[in-house]
């Protein structure tokens, strides 16, 4: 197949990039060129912003058109209008698991209702805004590239190449060992899917001509403590301990849940963390265990949200004098 990337040069996108290229697929990625290009060598690459000018994209087309950077409806109306008449082939939103409205109920399928998705389009992308402006981009994808459409809705996505680092965080913070604060509750739902098998079953997903939606996760039920233990067994030195400290004292105690990744005390996101990936794994999705994913995690720079040493051992002593 030829297939255009839109964002491929970062994360999901330069994993499928990896996948199509290693399957023999022809692969162009359009990105701003300002970075990763040198990790695909063997791709076609167009130069341009998506927001800007996608002229570039005239008088060329694919069999599928991969979309890891929608964030706004308007980024997909605009790219269908840039193409070609038919010039997309088969269209593949990466969408989210933050579409449904809640309460979404345990292992919930992708029939499950949407956000509504009406009103004006989001000015920005925030913790609030961010599930809308997905639906808004899924409605304006099957209006744009019909029936045929795609939609990958995936949970937190991990692996290596993850600019996020949230579950990188939790790789670092286990790998020095001692007592570590685990926070909320160790049953709160949480799900994971690494971008190398996520890269791997889309590109499945387009060579089989699958269309309608999918999600993308861990099956449920997985907990914090799951992913927490998970990561320990494959990096903890021995007597690493996990103190489990409650949501109502974190945040008594001013906490952000930026500073603890992936963890969340929001009911929103909690309900939606227990999807069911049945239909995906139904179609070629296949999960490595998460401690394998901590493995390939290579050191990085602390998150400069996260919790210091300092401060973890100051809340450890807190909730032990409680």
């Amino acid at each position: 197949m030829r297939i255009l990337i839109m964002g491929g040069t970062r994360f999901v996108g330069l994993h499928f990039a990896r996948a199509a290229l290693a399957a023999g697929h022809d692969v162009t990625v359009l990105h701003r060129g300002r970075s990763g290009a040198d990790l695909l060598p063997d791709a076609t690459h167009l130069i341009a912003d998506r927001d800007a000018d996608l002229s570039v994209l005239r008088d060329r087309s694919w069999d599928a058109t991969v979309d890891v950077c929608a964030y706004f409806p308007r980024q997909v109306r605009e790219l269908a209008a840039a193409l070609d008449p038919g010039a997309a082939g088969r269209y593949l939103l990466v969408s989210s698991m933050s579409v449904y409205d809640t309460p979404a109920g345990p292992a919930f399928t992708e029939d499950s209702p949407l956000r509504p998705a009406d009103g004006p389009e989001p000015d920005a992308v925030t913790p609030a805004t961010y599930g809308l402006l997905k639906v808004q981009c899924e409605r304006a994808a099957r209006e744009a590239f019909g029936p045929g459409t795609l939609l990958v809705r995936p949970t937190y996505v991990i692996g290596p190449h993850d600019y996020t680092h949230r579950f990188d965080h939790w790789v670092q913070r286990l790998a020095r060992g001692g007592e570590v604060l685990a926070p909320g509750r160790p049953d709160a739902p949480v799900q994971v899917v690494d971008a190398r098998d996520l890269a791997a079953w889309m590109l499945g997903l387009l060579e089989q001509g699958a269309s309608g939606a999918y999600h993308a996760a861990t099956p449920p039920p997985f907990t914090m403590r799951d992913l927490l233990d998970a990561v320990a067994s494959a990096v903890a030195p021995a007597g690493t301990t996990l103190t489990w400290v409650d949501d109502d004292f974190l945040r008594a105690a001013g906490v952000p849940e930026r500073a603890l990744p992936l963890w969340s005390a929001d009911p929103r996101a909690l309900a939606t963390s227990t999807g069911d990936p049945a239909a995906a794994v139904a179609t070629g999705l296949t999960l490595r265990p998460v401690a394998d994913t901590a493995r390939d995690i290579e050191p990085f720079e602390p998150l400069p949200q996260a919790l210091t040493p300092e401060r973890e051992a100051e809340l450890l002593t807190a909730w032990h004098r409680r």
